[in-house]
Order: C-alpha cells, then sequence, then structure tokens
C-alpha cells in the first residue's frame, strides 16, 4: 500500500478506546471520506470492490461518461484507494486496501437496510420517521 489518504492500517491499535488517533491520521481519514462524499467516486470504488475493471466496464456500469471516469479513477488513484496495472492496451483498476472495501461495503449496506426497514415501517404504519436522516449533513 502506498502511503496515502487510503493507508488506514495506521489505524491499528490506536482505536481501542484507550487514545484518541493522531490529527495527522484524522486528517488522511477525512481526506478519504471526502474523496467518498462523491456519489460518482463512491459508486466507481464500490463497483471496483466487486471486482477489477477497466475505464469503459466502469463507465457502462456507472453510467459515465469516459473521460469523467478516468478523471474520478485519477483521483482515486493518487488518494491510494485505487491501483490500476496494464493488461496489453487495457488499464485494468482494482481497490488498493481491503480496508477501504470493507468501509465501503459496511456504509452502503448499513443506509440499503435502513432503507428496506424505513419501507416495512411506513407500510406497516403509514409513516416515514427516518426518511432522509442523513440529509444535509455532508461537508
Amino acid at each position: 500500500m502506498t502511503a496515502g489518504v487510503g493507508s488506514f492500517g495506521s489505524l491499528e491499535g490506536s482505536l481501542d478506546g484507550t487514545c484518541d488517533p493522531s490529527a495527522e491520521v484524522l486528517a488522511e481519514a477525512a481526506a478519504a471520506f471526502g474523496l467518498l462524499a462523491s456519489s460518482a467516486r463512491l459508486h466507481l470504488v464500490w463497483a471496483l470492490a466487486q471486482g477489477e475493471s477497466d475505464v469503459s466496464g466502469l463507465a457502462e456500469r456507472v453510467g459515465g461518461a469516459l473521460p469523467a471516469i478516468s478523471q474520478h479513477l485519477a483521483k482515486l488513484k493518487l488518494a491510494g484507494l485505487v491501483r490500476s496495472r496494464r493488461e496489453g492496451r487495457r488499464v485494468v483498476y482494482l481497490v488498493d486496501d481491503p480496508d477501504v472495501v470493507t468501509i465501503v461495503r459496511l456504509m452502503v449496506g448499513q443506509l440499503a437496510d435502513r432503507k428496506t426497514d424505513r419501507r416495512a415501517d411506513t407500510a406497516d404504519t403509514g409513516v416515514n420517521a427516518g426518511a432522509g436522516r442523513l440529509r444535509g449533513l455532508g461537508a
């Protein structure tokens, strides 16, 4: 793993409840979350968490234009969240850090489960009390 905002390994041992992470680690984490705050980049990381792909495959999957997808991938790569390798004339992208995959899957999975639960609650009670819980809380 290259040094960058994607290097979550430095957090091991510091999150046992006895001490806070350093300001540097918190800044790196905030930068990583900032990159993932873009739904397009989050979708790309989600797609790459399912398996490696080239730019055209990602553009087709996430519904973006090739130049925009390439630009997002360049930012993610620069941050160390994804990496690439050449296969002949193709460039294949993959998630560089399994911890990033875990975090993205956990967050997206939790929100999807909440949405399913809210639909069930709405169907049972006719009230949608938890809708939009995270809206308006962004940076």
